[in-house]
């Protein structure tokens, strides 16, 4: 291939351009050997010649075609040079906004300045378990591969991270390690993860500060080493610093600041904690306000304080060191402000003693004031006779102060540095470990000292290992693929690395210098350029005696030399150093012991950093002279710097180069200076030549034939091998044999082949295209024009007919119009004629009567124009006045309205209380009996004062005829005296007046009293009467509203449905999520148990074995008992019921549940230790009825006692649940429609009928209470003799007789008033009656019975004195928690004290109800317990009368003469199977743990799970609940076992699936209930349950169904998984559709598994059919088969969708059909096994409109709105995401425009999508069990003899 090939017409170039370093140009004209120029045409479409120099015939660099532009890997690119680079760096920034990018083993990562949503979780377990190349490039594809690497071939690994600051080093190796602390969380509770992650913030507070390139620099080195255990699980961590910048604590440039950790104390100094730091703003400090100002935007320094606090905490670090560690921050920030005054002489200077900052600084780090003051201004010089105390000059003592202030920060810094890691230690062995270097760039200033020569320094040596590693893997690749290869040149830089460290190199000669008494930095200068100016990297600037070059690897950098031998020294003085030792304060005091300068620099911490050489006297005087050998800066660093080559070279390295793209910080903005002058530091563009030299280009033979198949020729094809054809084809297209080599799998090509490919075969295509053209072209113009001629001469012969036959009509029609004319003409004049003179005589007659008409009209128009102007008027006016009174009508309608609202909102907020009509009636019944009661009092009144009134009357009458007859006998006797008659009818007349006013005053007392009952009858009518108004009214009310509200009613039920079914769904999937974490946690539990057990049995202990601690481990597991399974059922359900709002079940809330669960199992042992007590009473009491004699009259009244006992407990249960159906009857309607009055009416009807169910429960209740009593007299009455006298009878009369007794003491009373009564014949001598005894008898017995009841009463007052002791202790402890609470809270920050605070009322909440649900829960258990003794009672009560006719049938049958022979008859199965008790471990192990789903082929599906229900119903038929508790507890054990041992196993897991669900329906099928007795026939309900309740044991059936459901899951997407990606993305399902894009990306060998692991969509459709008739012949129900399809297919969408969005390669218009093609033969197949019903399909819905977006066009602002409409669900980061990775497969297809995907965007900027880019395809969805009854009953079931379970009896 000549120059003159390549250098053609339309060829483009890359030509220099000092703006934009590299500018294209496209060749106008050929280019021949000889010529002096080239002829271009720039992008603005100028003309420029280039010149071409024809000695050296340097040719600009060719351009890559544009389908190669945006490689994910720069070496994939045909072109391998700088502007090739440059520009594909560019346009995946710019356009694609992609800011990482491989460049061979280096990961390239430009820095975005803006936070991307790449980083979540869902990005991690995205590229976790990926190949690196598979997937786009990320900081995570290198983190896995270096995890992959570490676990697979068991080396220790590096990430290198390097880049200049503010390139994002810092925030790229965070990323890194939060990797790993993800995907390798530790295995253990120690969370080491969150450590390592937490040590970020403590070291960028202090180790980071803000330069004029980075806010956030780095300003030391780090290398952490993340090590992990033999599973790859994080186990602890270490880290070593580098060289920090010591000198920015005493100085900062313009701009800049001083370390963070500054600032964020300052900030924080109000806090009452720091009060004694005596701390202001920053801008009062020297020290940290250098630079000008002190604040970064968008940065809040007290925020970051707090974190950092926060990461000390978690760290380890006690808070007393906390504060101790800022002290010592503070006293630099003091001791920088120290005022230093120097004297005339200037030889010598002072402080002064009122300095408060020195004060500060003294009593802040615990040291002599004095002592500070002096040796601040004086030093000691030490010689071999005597010592000297010097003053020191005002420069000295400047110094001398910022070197303590720096050597305080580095003994400090290393302390933090050393505790971190002390933190992170482990105590475990480290297997293996990924180290992360975080380190400084190559740095260029404009003035470079110390600092940035050994920054330098480090790089080269960097570099070196770099460039070595790069060559080895190239050779490695060669050595391969067996290929020869030559010794590739690459520069090395070992010669400058020489320079600076060899013997007498820079620093040996810096060391040197430094050991001279006066050495200066102008004598180091000149001795540099008298021994070095010979090297090739050294030079002598030619303007500075002062200054050196050295040559490195990215650049030329000039150094200063001033500073270099002090920051080498270090230089501390010793004195200070003693004072700081002397410190009061420990921590002060331990950071300057003498070990600390001994320790050294291969520790942990990196004492290169922080070690110092101090000028201080030693112990022996004239030992002085040893610290000339202290070790210098620059030799700590040479040695910590070989120390970490040693380390990186034991490891795999991976390289992450960071890019700043431009120094303003803005976002997404490329400047290609800056960023050609970083890649050719970071070592990017040497990757690039080594590769160039080389075979960069690198195809497999696979994608080479499908790639250039149209390059063959047939005649080729027909050879079947590929490898052969791919050699033919090369050898005859490319003529240079050294431009390709073949290796064993794969074509190398040198740089430029794959281009020429490319043209040549965009040539082919092109003339195959022009060929294809040419002659559709053709043939289409061949068949048009036959169409044309032929239509043509049909057109001509029916034209030809058609005009023949218009001319012969044409002439027929002109004779026959001649005739017609004639005659017509005739016929028109007479017509005419007639017309016109009718017409005349017509018109007269008309016109003149019209003239009259018109006239009478007239007149006869204003008559009634006249009449109908006043109608009109009147009739407006009536309008008007109509019009204002309808509108007066209105406002006071609606004012009435609105007032009528107001009153009635007013009494519907009053009717909302339930007691409102009953408050309402009770008012009015109490008006009305006040008002009966005052008539009443009237009544009363006017009775009285009407008795009093005839009483007086009677007298008055009474005495007037007695003044009659005493007149009258006076008369007869004297003749009577005029005067006395006179003074008597004067008292006869004032009595009369007395009577006549009492007369009146009566009168008016009864029109008083009548009118006042009037006016009471009036107001009880009245009131009546307004009752009633008001009881219709509100009828009526009701009625409207009733009527109103019956179609929002139905709205508001169907939503509510709905919603109740969405937080179901929600719950069960949080329960699910539950049982899930729960087995996780039991799985992770019985790894750490194995693990002790391995430990345990190391030589010289003497352990358990293995397999005895996990059957102690699975036997343990069923010690939660049934009690407490069934109150964790109870709780949950009653969260349920609550609602999620309610009862957001959190951690919190369920560990509190799980207290409370113990709790209550405490109390049911309790409970159950009583109940037993009173059954071993009972027993007794039995057999002592059994011993007794029987009385037939007794035994009748008992057994209609205890009848009616149990109808009245029936009655009870039945009151009860009226109860709690009235209940939920009221809380229903009350949350359904709170304002309506129909809920008022109702809930006071259901309030009644409470209150009397209430009352009746209290009635049953007394009755049940006087039934005891009489069963305990009559049991009494057995036992007493026959000559009991009625006196027994008389305790019914004691007072305390009707108290509760306990049963045992009344029995005992009762044996002892027997007793006695026995003796009452002894005590007839006392008297003949008897009396005296029978008296004492009864004061015996009620002694005794007032001691059992006082007994009783004492044990209840111990047992509530413990329960308050119980009580109180609760409460302490409640109290210590409640202060442990609140001390956390105070810690917190004010937002996370609010969210603190709302958890603690959430849980006091939840407690407060959970109490009384206990309360209602008691209650239940107690009416079960009852019941059940009832039970038991009743049971031994027919098995007495059993046993008594049994007896008495026996006694007939002696009476018989002759002997009767029996014979037994045999009995049906009756669907029971028998068992003994040591049998059980057998049938477990026979049927459970041992069994092979394969053994029951044929057999009836779920077989076990009827065997064992048949085992459970005998035991419920025995009545045997121990052997019921045992047996399901195995069962369930064994499955757990048999999953644990078979967990990879989906045939085993499946066939337990389908059992445990099975053994479900069974207990709920024969359970009794009858909601799941629906469809059983009469002969499954004889085998239900007929002593046990089970509902616990389901519940915990249930729950185990759950786990084997996710380990079912688990397994199949195991199977799955690795499918998906090849079977849907890459495979060809349509042959010949794809081409492959031209690629030349070299995946690392490490990544790429032996073997082809490629599949086909018919693999997935092979693996789901083995799935489906799995499933469907073990019998397992079709809702779950449907449900786990649906999960199956979720998680292929998941996983094909995330591949999508994270590869490049695939996102291609042919992909897209290759996707709709197999989507729709997964939906096919669904339709095929009847599971299109399940929601599979509609899981898919994403992928679906995935691989439209691929295929529509994406141009106009059409296809935009057509995508949005489209893709609906893809969120719009998705959308982007696809269209950014959109490549065309050939050149004739065009990208996707960057306008065009701003169309996108702003069109869909108004959805409400999530943030998460990718599908979380670990998301399962709830699983629901549905009940599905069996058909089949337990007597028709054979068990197969393959089982040996011979030891099982049918009963």
């Amino acid at each position: 291939m000549s120059v003159c090939e390549l250098y053609s017409q339309f060829t483009r170039v890359w030509i220099p351009d000092p703006d934009e370093v590299w500018r294209s140009a496209e060749i106008v004209k050929d280019y021949k050997e000889g010529d002096k120029s080239l002829h271009l045409k720039l992008e603005d479409e100028t003309i420029q010649e280039y010149p071409v120099d024809p000695s050296t015939n340097q040719l600009p660099f060719l351009r890559n075609p544009d389908i190669l532009v945006g490689e994910n890997d720069l070496t994939a690119l045909s072109y391998l040079h700088e502007p090739a680079v440059l520009h594909n760096l560019k346009v995946r920034f710019l356009e694609s906004n992609h800011i990482y990018t491989y460049c061979g083993i280096v990961l390239v990562a430009i820095n975005p300045y803006e936070q991307l949503p790449i980083y979540g979780q869902d990005v991690i377990y995205a590229y976790s378990g990926q190949n690196m190349g598979d997937i786009d490039p990320h900081i995570f594809a290198v983190a896995e591969e270096a995890y992959k690497q570490m676990a697979r071939d068991e080396k220790n690994q590096s990430i290198i991270v390097s880049g200049e600051s503010g390139a994002g080093k810092t925030v790229s190796a965070k990323y890194a390690m939060r990797y790993f602390a993800t995907v390798g969380g530790s295995a253990s509770e120690t969370n080491i993860e969150e450590k390592v992650l937490a040590s970020s913030p403590i070291m960028e507070a202090i180790g980071n500060a803000k330069t004029t390139r980075n806010d956030n620099s780095s300003r030391f080195g780090k290398y952490i080493q993340i090590g992990f255990d033999k599973r790859h699980h994080i186990i602890g961590a270490n880290m070593r610093t580098y060289l920090l910048e010591k000198s920015r604590v005493v100085f900062q440039a313009n701009e800049e600041r001083n370390y963070h950790i500054f600032y964020q104390l300052c900030a924080a100094a109000s806090l009452p904690e720091f009060k004694e730091l005596a701390l202001t703003c920053a801008e009062d400090f020297f020290y940290v306000s250098q630079g000008g100002d002190t604040s970064i935007e968008g940065v809040d320094d007290a925020e970051d304080f707090e974190k950092t606090r926060q990461a000390f905490t978690l760290l380890g670090v006690r808070e007393s060191h906390q504060i101790s560690i800022f002290k010592i921050i503070a006293s630099i920030l003091h001791l920088g402000n120290v005022e230093i005054q120097g004297e005339r002489d200037g030889e010598s200077c002072s402080i002064s003693p009122q300095d408060e900052h020195l004060k500060n600084f003294c009593s802040l780090l615990g040291v002599e004031h004095s002592q500070m003051q002096h040796w601040l201004c004086h030093r000691k010089l030490v010689t071999t006779s005597e010592t000297y105390v010097k003053t020191m000059s005002l420069q000295q003592v400047v110094n001398a102060r910022n070197a303590l202030a720096k050597h305080i920060y580095a003994q400090m810094f290393s302390w933090i540095v050393g505790h971190v890691n002390k933190a992170l230690h482990t105590s475990l062995k480290q297997h293996s470990f990924i180290g992360v270097l975080d380190i400084y760039g190559f740095e260029t200033f404009e003035v470079n000292s110390f600092e940035q020569f050994c920054i330098n320094y480090a790089n080269e040596k960097l570099q070196q290992q770099f460039n070595w590693h790069v060559f080895k893997l190239e050779q490695e690749e060669y050595m391969k693929e067996q290929i020869p290869w030559t010794l590739i040149d690459f520069y090395d830089n070992q010669p400058c690395i020489d320079l600076i460290e060899a013997k007498l190199g820079i620093l040996d000669l810096l060391d040197e210098e430094c050991k001279v008494p006066k050495g200066t930095d102008q004598n180091w200068a000149q001795k540099l350029y008298d021994r070095h100016s010979s090297s090739q990297h050294f030079q002598k600037p030619r303007m500075s005696n002062t200054s050196f070059i050295v040559l490195h690897f990215a650049d030329k950098v000039e150094y200063h030399s001033d500073g270099f031998l002090e920051k080498n020294r270090d230089t501390v003085y010793e004195e200070q150093i003693n004072i700081l030792k002397a410190s009061k304060f420990p921590l002060v005091a331990e950071l300057f012991q003498d070990d600390k300068d001994t320790t050294p620099a291969t520790s942990s911490s990196g004492k290169g950093a922080s070690s110092k050489i101090s000028v201080r006297s030693a112990r022996p005087p004239m030992k002085a002279a040893n610290k000339e050998h202290k070790k210098t800066v620059g030799h700590q660093f040479r040695t910590s710097l070989n120390l970490l080559m040693e380390t990186l070279n034991a490891t795999t390295p991976h390289y992450v180069r960071c890019i700043k793209p431009n120094d303003e910080k803005l976002p997404f903005h490329f400047d290609p200076k800056r960023a050609v002058q970083q890649l050719r530091a970071c070592g990017v563009l040497e990757t690039i030549r080594i590769s160039a030299a080389g075979y960069p280009s690198r195809w497999t033979y696979h994608d080479f034939f499908n790639r250039y198949r149209v390059l063959i020729k047939k005649r080729e094809l027909t050879n079947t091998d590929k490898k052969a054809i791919c050699k033919n084809v090369l050898e005859n297209l490319i003529k240079d044999p050294d431009a390709f080599q073949f290796g064993r799998t794969k074509i190398f090509f040198r740089a430029g082949q794959v281009a020429y490919l490319e043209k040549l075969r965009a040539d082919k295509v092109r003339a195959a295209t022009i060929m294809i053209q040419k002659t559709v072209r053709g043939w289409l113009q061949k068949v048009k024009y036959r169409r044309l001629r032929g239509a043509s001469l049909t057109l001509q012969r029916y034209t030809r007919g058609y005009l023949a036959r218009r001319l012969a009509e044409h002439l027929r029609k002109t004779k026959a119009a001649i005739v017609l004319q004639k005659q017509y003409r005739m016929h028109r004049a007479q017509k005419t004629y007639r017309r016109i003179y009718g017409a005349t005589v017509t018109i007269q007659a008309f016109a003149r009567g019209m003239f009259v008409r018109k006239a009478y009209h007239q007149i006869l128009l204003e008559h009634k124009a006249t009449r109908i102007q006043k109608h009109a008027r009147g009739w407006m006016a009536r309008k008007r006045f109509l019009q204002f009174r309808r509108a007066a009508i209105i406002i006071q309608c609606a004012f009435r309205c609105l007032k009528a609202r107001q009153e009635l909102k007013a009494l519907k907020i009053e009717a909302r209380s339930a007691e409102h009509l009953k408050r309402l009636n009770v008012g009015m019944e109490n008006k009305v009996v006040q008002l009966q009661r005052k008539i009443d009092d009237q009544n009363k009144e006017f009775r009285n004062l009407t008795e009093q009134l005839s009483t007086v009357t009677s007298a008055h009458n009474m005495e007037v005829e007695k003044l009659k007859k005493e007149l009258t006998r006076y008369q007869q006797s004297q003749g009577g005296g005029d005067s006395q008659r006179l003074s008597l009818q004067e008292e006869i007349e004032s009595l009369r007046a007395q009577l006549q006013k009492a007369h009146s005053e009566k009168k008016i007392l009864e029109d008083i009293h009548t009118q006042e009952k009037d006016e009471l009858t009036k107001r009880v009518l009245d009131l009546e009467q307004e009752n009633a108004l008001l009881k219709n009214e509100k009828e009526m009310l009701n009625n409207q509203i009733s009527c109103q509200s019956k179609d929002e009613f139905a709205q508001n039920s169907i939503k509510e449905n709905l919603l109740m079914k969405k937080e179901l769904e929600e719950e069960r999937s949080r329960y699910q999520n539950l049982v899930k974490e729960y087995s996780r946690l039991e799985q992770s539990y019985d790894n750490l148990r194995d693990e002790m057990t391995i430990i345990r049995q190391t030589p010289g202990h003497r352990r358990n074995p293995s397999n005895q601690s996990s059957l102690e481990s699975d036997s343990n597991y069923p010690s939660v008992s049934t009690s407490e399974i069934g109150d964790t059922e109870d709780t949950i359900q009653q969260v349920e019921e609550m609602g999620l709002e309610k009862a957001a079940m959190d951690m919190s809330v369920f560990l509190k549940l799980q207290k409370r669960v113990r709790e209550l199992e405490q109390e049911r042992k309790k409970l159950q230790t009583q109940l037993e007590k009173e059954q071993q009473e009972s027993k007794k009491v039995q057999v002592v009825e059994i011993k007794g004699e029987i009385d037939t009259d007794q035994d009748a009244d008992l057994a209609y006692n205890s009848l009616k006992r149990q109808e009245l407990e029936s009655e009870n249960k039945k009151l009860k649940n009226d109860l709690n159906e009235l209940r939920q009857a009221v809380a229903d309607q009350a949350t359904q429609n709170n304002s309506t009055h129909e809920v008022q009416d109702s809930y006071a009807l259901l309030l009644n009928q409470l209150k009397s169910a209430n009352e009746e429960l209290e009635v049953r209740k007394e009755e049940v209470l006087i039934l005891r009593t009489q069963i305990v007299s009559a049991d009494q009455r057995k036992h007493g003799s026959s000559s009991m006298e009625p006196n027994i009878n008389a305790r019914t009369s004691w007072p305390n007789s009707e108290k509760h007794v306990d049963q045992e003491d009344a029995i005992e009373a009762y044996h002892g008033v027997c007793q006695t009564n026995s003796k009452t014949e002894d005590w007839g001598y006392l008297n003949e009656d008897g009396e005296l005894g029978l008296a004492y008898q009864g004061l015996k017995q009620v002694a005794r019975l007032l001691e059992a009841q006082l007994q009783a009463q004492s044990r209840e007052h111990e047992e509530e004195k413990e329960s308050l002791k119980s009580q109180i202790e609760t409460l302490k402890e409640e109290m210590d928690k409640q202060q442990q609470t609140f001390c956390q809270t105070l810690l917190l920050s004010p937002e996370a004290q609010v969210e603190f605070g709302i958890q603690q009322e959430i849980s006091r909440l939840t407690n407060e109800n959970l109490d009384l649900k206990e309360l209602v829960e008691k209650l239940e258990k107690n009416e079960k317990k009852l019941k059940k003794q009832l039970k038991i009672y009743m049971k031994k009560v027919q098995d007495l009368e059993a046993a008594q006719a049994l007896a008495q049938s026996e006694r007939k049958q002696h009476e018989l003469t002759r002997r009767v022979t029996v014979q037994r008859k045999e009995k049906d199965f009756q669907g029971m199977l028998e068992y003994y008790k040591e049998d059980e471990p057998l049938l477990i192990r026979n049927l459970v743990t041992d069994l092979k789903p394969q053994a029951l082929s044929g057999t009836v599906p779920c077989l076990p799970a009827y065997i064992l229900y048949m085992c459970i119903r005998h035991a419920d038929y025995v009545n045997d609940d121990l052997k019921v508790h045992s047996l399901l507890t195995s069962t369930i054990n064994g499955i757990k076992k048999v999953l644990k041992k078979h967990n990879e196993d989906f045939e085993m897991t499946s066939f337990w699936l389908s059992n445990t669900c099975r053994l479900l329906h069974c207990l709920k099928q024969y359970s009794g209930d009858e909601g799941f007795m629906t469809q059983n026939t009469p002969k499954q309900n004889e085998h239900c349950l007929k002593n046990f309740d089970l509902t616990e044991y389901r519940q915990v059936l249930s729950d185990l169904s759950i786990q084997i459901y996710q380990q079912l899951i688990k397994i199949t997407e195991g199977m799955l998984q690795p499918m998906i990606v090849s079977a849907m993305l890459e495979n060809e399902s349509i042959q010949c559709l794809s081409g492959v894009k031209p690629t030349g990306y070299r995946k690392r060998s490490s990544s790429m598994a032996d073997g082809d692991n490629s599949y086909s969509l018919d693999a997935i459709i092979r693996q789901m059919n083995s799935f489906h008739s799995v499933m469907c012949d073990q019998g397992l129900d079709p809702e779950i088969i449907q449900q786990v399809f649906k999960q199956l297919f979720y998680m292929i969408n998941a996983v094909a969708l995330n591949n999508l969005l994270l590869r490049k390669d695939v996102c291609s218009w042919s992909t897209g059909m290759q996707l709709r093609y197999n989507i729709s033969e997964l939906e096919e197949w669904l339709r095929g096994k009847n599971l299109h019903q399940s929601g599979a399909a509609e899981t898919m819905e994403p992928l679906i409109h995935a691989a439209q977006l691929l295929q529509l066009k994406k141009k106009t602002p059409e296809d935009a709105e057509a995508i949005c409409t489209l893709c609906t669900s893809l969120s719009t980061q998705q959308i982007v995401k696809i269209l950014n990775l959109y490549t065309p497969l050939n050149e004739f297809e065009e990208r996707v425009t960057v306008a065009f995907i701003r169309t996108i965007q702003a069109q869909l900027q108004d959805r409400n999508d999530p943030q998460q880019l990718l599908l979380d395809f670990k998301h399962m969805f709830p699983v629901l069990f549905p009940f599905n009854p069996s058909s089949l009953t337990m007597d028709s079931i054979h068990i197969p003899a393959a089982l040996n379970l011979e030891f099982l009896n049918e009963v």
